[in-house]
């Protein structure tokens, strides 16, 4: 993705709230500022301007306008300063203001590829009643340093005297503000019910970027499996670790032909004594070269006569058959970068270079957390029951992700239920939960998120099945995945999602997807994207199944994984394939 920077507005005196720090306002479990930074997120450079907050990361440039609380034409004044102290200036600026809890990186995304395409000075996002919101807008930095230049003056000066004569508007969803305290009660109350749905992509990047990371420790190789390496695996020994026999044949020194010797060279037996020019030894794969040596000639190359002479047969080839000392590496040597995932290829690797510990995050702790009333595990099912099909799975699933689980939970639908769960999640770095993500009577998961003040990661994703998916970190640290209820829904969410989360807490380098084609695209695909079962094509790529029961996992039977099928598709477009466990 192409860059640009970003001046973020957080500051203003905030009368219409009582005077106090709106930025720093929740909703939806995050403040509106981590709202705007997050939309923010992938650009060169940002510059959050205001009062100084030293919770910010250094990589975020802090400025303050003059006077404090000037107005906003003062603020983005003191961004544009600070950003021109930067080389490497970025052709666009992202001028956004910390009021807008609903906005997401692909509105903003939406701005810029009309602001390159259009050419204008400025483009600005309309809200829902068509009217533009100058404080969400991508500007040419040209347009903008010469507007600022124009006015006389900057302390309290209104947006419209800044605007270019040159500008655009696009209407886009989530551009509501927060400028008065009921209109922080109505985006709480319809926080997650109402967000903006974010597409499978962006809600992936969002936790692989926005979860923080486990902490790092030690870890012997193999109970580390699950983990990523949280510095690069390096070489304790060389590998080989001394010449060696790549072939069952004959050391040999010097030109043939040879005198063999009695004496034979096994692999992990004795050396034997050095060659001396004109002498061969009997040798076996892997076995120590003695010293001497000028090759190996394997044993189809060669004659050996009756009095003991060995000759090279004519026209064989002329190979070394010895593996050299380090020649697959030596001692210091990097085998594997930070965030390699400890999977089965790195232990291997790892004991052949006599590495006996690792510097990892991981692996991951889950608490499979399954919600109803109706819900049974075990016993005969009253009325209003129903069978518990999906929670005895889930730890499979998991494993499958390198995510060990500590234990799986039933929760009734209380009001306060959620809340001892979230208490208690100091041993676990997960909490997978199943059901009450949506806005129903019955579903408190995300007044209890709020509650708790975790940072919502993700309110909605635009995919069918799985809509009402939320994600989340506890402010203790756990992330909390919460899964609709449906079992089908709930599946397709989690082998969707779950690579990114456990890429976000442990650092580990991106999945590559598996892409092909799917024939029956056009079959499937609607007004959004979807989720469905997929079997191998024998001719290449995937076969969907247009429809799918989600009540169960029986469309699941006989089939080789998921497809993401993106929204009004056509036959053989390129989908994302998911491989279903075994």
């Amino acid at each position: 993705m192409t860059t640009v920077d970003a001046i973020v507005l957080a500051g203003g005196r905030a009368s219409r709230m009582g005077g106090v720090d709106k930025p720093a306002i929740v909703v939806g479990g995050r403040s509106m500022l981590d709202a705007a930074l997050s939309a923010v997120s992938d650009r060169t450079r940002i510059v959050v301007v205001g009062p100084h907050r030293p919770e910010l990361g250094p990589e975020i440039l802090q400025a303050q306008e003059v006077p404090a609380g000037a107005g906003p034409v003062a603020a983005i004044a003191a961004g544009m300063a600070m950003l021109d102290g930067c080389e490497f200036p970025a052709e666009h600026i992202v001028v956004l203001a910390a009021d807008m809890p609903f906005l997401t990186s692909s509105a903003v995304d939406e701005l810029l590829a009309h602001a390159r395409e259009s050419g204008s000075d400025a483009v600005f996002a309309a809200d829902e009643s068509g009217r533009p919101q100058y404080l969400v807008g991508v500007w040419r930095r040209t347009a903008l340093a010469e507007a600022l230049n124009r006015l006389d003056s900057l302390a309290n000066r209104p947006m419209k005297a800044l605007v270019p004569i040159d500008t655009a508007t696009v209407a886009l969803a989530g551009v509501q503000d927060c400028d008065t305290p009921d209109d922080v009660r109505e985006a709480r109350t319809g926080a997650g019910r109402s967000a903006v749905p974010v597409s499978l992509d962006e809600a992936r990047e969002t936790l692989r970027r926005n979860i923080s990371r486990l902490r790092v420790r030690q870890s012997a190789v193999r109970p580390a499996r699950g983990a990523a390496l949280a510095e690069p695996l390096r070489a304790v020994e060389a590998l080989p670790r001394f010449d060696v026999s790549a072939m069952d044949g004959y050391a040999v020194s010097g030109d043939g032909p040879w005198q063999l010797r009695r004496d034979i060279g096994f692999a992990g037996g004795q050396r034997p004594v050095g060659l001396l020019p004109g002498e061969a030894v009997r040798i076996a794969t892997g076995a120590h070269v003695p010293d001497g040596t000028g090759t190996v000639v394997r044993d189809e190359f060669v004659r050996v006569e009756a009095d003991g002479r060995l000759h090279r047969l004519p026209d064989s080839p002329i190979r070394d058959d010895v593996r050299r000392r380090g020649e697959d590496w030596l001692p210091g040597a990097e085998l594997a970068p930070a965030g390699t995932p400890v999977n089965t290829a790195l232990i291997s690797v790892a004991a052949s270079a006599e590495v006996r510990t690792l510097a990892v995050r991981g692996p991951v702790r889950a608490r499979i957390v399954m919600t109803g009333d109706e819900i049974r595990s075990e016993g005969p099912l009253h009325t209003g029951q129903t069978r518990d099909s999906l929670g005895p799975i889930l730890p499979d699933l998991l494993t499958w992700y390198g995510i060990d689980t500590v234990d799986r939970v039933h929760l009734r639908d209380t009001a306060n239920a959620f809340d001892e769960v979230f208490a208690a999640a100091d041993d676990c770095d997960l909490l997978v939960i199943v059901g009450a993500t949506g806005g129903g009577a019955a579903d408190q998961l995300r007044a209890a998120l709020d509650r708790a003040r975790s940072r919502v990661l993700l309110s909605r994703l635009r995919l069918r099945p799985g809509g009402s998916t939320v994600a989340a970190q506890l402010a203790s640290g756990p992330v909390v995945l919460g899964l609709p209820g449906n079992p089908y829904a709930a599946v397709a969410t989690l082998l969707a999602l779950i690579h990114a989360v456990v890429e976000g807490l442990t650092g580990a380098l991106p999945a590559r997807p598996l892409i092909g084609p799917l024939a029956n695209a056009a079959e499937i695909s609607g007004p959004a994207p979807r989720i469905v079962p997929a079997r191998a094509d024998p001719t290449g790529g995937w076969i969907g199944d247009p429809g799918i029961r989600t009540a169960h996992l029986a469309g699941l039977l006989d089939r080789d994984g998921l497809v993401i099928v993106p929204a009004e598709a056509a036959d053989n477009a390129p989908v994302e394939f998911i491989p279903l466990p075994r």
